[in-house]
């Protein structure tokens, strides 16, 4: 017998040492030589201005000293980037500032109003009558320990529910109307819904106390000033649902067609449910819009300063003319606190309608909601048990 060789197979050599992982690219990381020209062009401009206004010029104020800086910033900022990259780098890093400097400014003006407005009204929210009692049997000149705010809330609630229930399902039939049917009336009504859009905020409410009120015979209540708020929501739900229909990938609706479906059960069935985040974003935008309008409640929802639940009889006060009026009519130290913690409990209210709205429905397009993955799930276990399809 004769032996048979086998190939060697060659191994790897140990004494070797070993590679070096790759670095990882942060795009978004800042260096050393991005962070100090940021700094000390900010310091120098800031020192220079200071120099210029405090012993050089006769200028003086506080706008004029800043804005001064930021454009001296600038000006050191591209002079410093000058002189280590090229002329690519200073654009490109000009424009960077430039967006930074703007949303920083856009948060700050945002911190800024909440943070006034929390300080103003913190005398009157810290107290809870101010949340559970109404302004019945409170009078201008009384303390901060008698009277609320209650009726005011529970009328921009109503009202804003009559607004939403109105305004959203129209709105989002008429985006798919205009996304998905289109045809010749397509046109003058995105242009109709296009001028609505910039329908002052009194218009509407002139318009539904000239229909509504004086052609129907009618009274300021909270439906009146439901249906104002609904006119001015209805455009702003139509215009940018349309827009999340449009953003629809259309071999979603061609692989829905392929499988036999009509054009109807395609809207519902997949076109819909993957703009639902969406077009929840933009109810929640369209509710935002609306729930602090004053001029369309002046002609519509009427002044009281009793509890009124009923939206269908009565006068019934919105949190944004219980602001006006306590800040308007009776403009005493103790009302104006009160103003400005009505302010605060309206931000309050936005936020807490923006937070559930996303929790009820903002999910990401195409993730299955908790009934469809339990269906799902029980399917599976009929197939895994059984061995038939359920």
């Amino acid at each position: 017998m004769t032996a048979t060789s086998t190939p060697e197979t060659p191994q790897a050599d140990l004494t070797a040492p070993p590679r070096p992982a790759p670095e990882r690219i942060r795009l978004r990381a800042a260096t050393a030589d991005q962070i100090f020209p940021v700094l000390g062009s900010a310091a120098g401009a800031i020192a220079l201005v200071w120099v210029l206004f405090e012993r050089v010029l006769p200028f003086t104020g506080g706008l004029a000293f800043w804005l001064c800086c930021y454009g001296l910033f600038l000006i050191l900022y591209a002079a410093v980037t000058a002189m280590q990259s090229g002329r690519r780098a200073v654009t490109d890093r000009m424009a960077a500032v430039a967006a930074v400097s703007a949303g920083l400014f856009a948060l700050a003006v945002i911190v800024g109003q909440i943070s006034y407005i929390a300080f103003r009204g913190w005398p009157a929210v810290r107290h809870l009558n101010f949340w559970t009692q109404t302004m019945r049997a409170t009078g201008s000149l009384q303390p901060l320990t008698s009277g609320g705010i209650v009726h005011g809330m529970v009328g921009s609630l109503e009202q804003l529910g009559i607004a939403t229930v109105l305004a959203v399902p129209l709105g989002v039939l008429a985006a798919v109307f205009l996304a998905e049917v289109g045809g010749v009336l397509a046109h003058p009504v995105r242009i109709i819904v296009t001028a609505m859009t910039a329908l002052p905020e009194i218009v509407a409410g002139l318009f539904i106390y000239a229909t509504v009120i004086l052609t129907l015979g009618t009274r300021q209540d909270g439906l009146a000033a439901g249906l104002a708020l609904a006119v001015m929501m209805l455009p702003i739900v139509t215009r940018a649902s349309e827009m999340m229909l449009r953003m629809v990938p259309s071999s979603l609706r061609e692989a829905s067609y392929a499988l036999g479906a009509s054009q109807w059960r395609t809207v519902w069935n997949v076109v819909l449910p993957t703009a639902r985040s969406g077009l929840t974003t933009v109810s929640v935008l369209g509710m935002a819009r609306v729930v602090g309008e004053t001029a369309p409640l002046l002609f519509t929802a009427g002044l009281t300063n009793f509890l009124n639940a009923n939206p269908f009889h009565g006068p019934q006060t919105g949190m944004p003319l219980l602001i006006w009026a306590f800040i308007r009519i009776t403009p005493t130290a103790n009302m104006i606190e009160r103003g400005f913690g009505a302010g605060l409990a309206l931000l309050i209210m936005v936020l807490v309608l923006f937070t559930a709205a996303r929790v009820l429905g903002g999910k990401a397009p195409g993730e299955l909601t908790r009934r469809q993955r339990r269906r799902i799930a029980q399917d599976a276990r009929i197939r895994t048990t059984t061995g038939r399809q359920p």
